[in-house]
């Protein structure tokens, strides 16, 4: 079984993911994040490169994200990517996987690319004010990725939230399950049964 939470930047994906995984048997679940996938610079279309849109799919390596899920399924291990986000490159290690019962998927495009989407059986969506989303994504690149206030406004406003009106907020409709992350408390919006 595959589950995806998907979401935009900073809805509270990772947060709610994690308190999932405290409710399930590790042994029985694995933990997928999209945006480990994102392409070295070396392999980015130019117009990514250019404009510094990493919130565009074709900035992800969704081919071999599908494979490692497909990999998975056949109950077999992978080597996943470790993506660096403080210098927007892979490293040179990846990360050893082993297949599990429960593949939870998290990751702000995983609804807008078919390939994927048609793998999940099961798709929450966190839907989440724009800003606090900001908010959140300035406490975090702070934080965790060293990045000063006025770039991540400025990202924010070039390419993230673009990004997020063409693909992430259609991609809505997709889900079966939409989740409130206006708080930590997470609360059911609404249930679909259409794909």
């Amino acid at each position: 079984m595959i589950i995806g939470i998907c979401g935009g930047t900073a809805s509270g994906k990772t947060t709610f993911t994690k308190k999932l995984l405290q409710q399930v048997d590790p042994n029985y679940i694995i933990h997928m994040e999209h945006d480990v996938y994102y392409k070295n610079k070396a392999d980015l279309p130019k117009f990514i490169l250019e404009t510094r849109n990493f919130d565009h799919p074709e900035s992800l390596d969704n081919k071999l994200f599908v494979e490692h899920l497909s990999t998975l399924l056949d109950n077999k291990p992978i080597d996943q990517p470790i993506y660096d986000f403080t210098c927007d490159n892979r490293k040179a290690e990846t990360k050893h996987l082993l297949a599990k019962p429960i593949i939870l998927v998290e990751g702000v495009l995983i609804f807008s690319i078919k390939e994927l989407r048609d793998m999940f059986n099961i798709k929450v969506f966190i839907d989440t004010a724009d800003d606090l989303r900001l908010s959140r994504r300035i406490i975090r690149d702070m934080s965790e990725r060293g990045r000063e206030p006025n770039h991540i406004i400025n990202q924010y406003l070039q390419t993230v939230k673009p990004m997020h009106e063409q693909f992430v907020q259609p991609s809505r409709h997709y889900a079966d399950l939409i989740i409130s992350g206006n708080t930590e408390n997470y609360v059911v919006r609404s249930f679909s049964n259409e794909n």
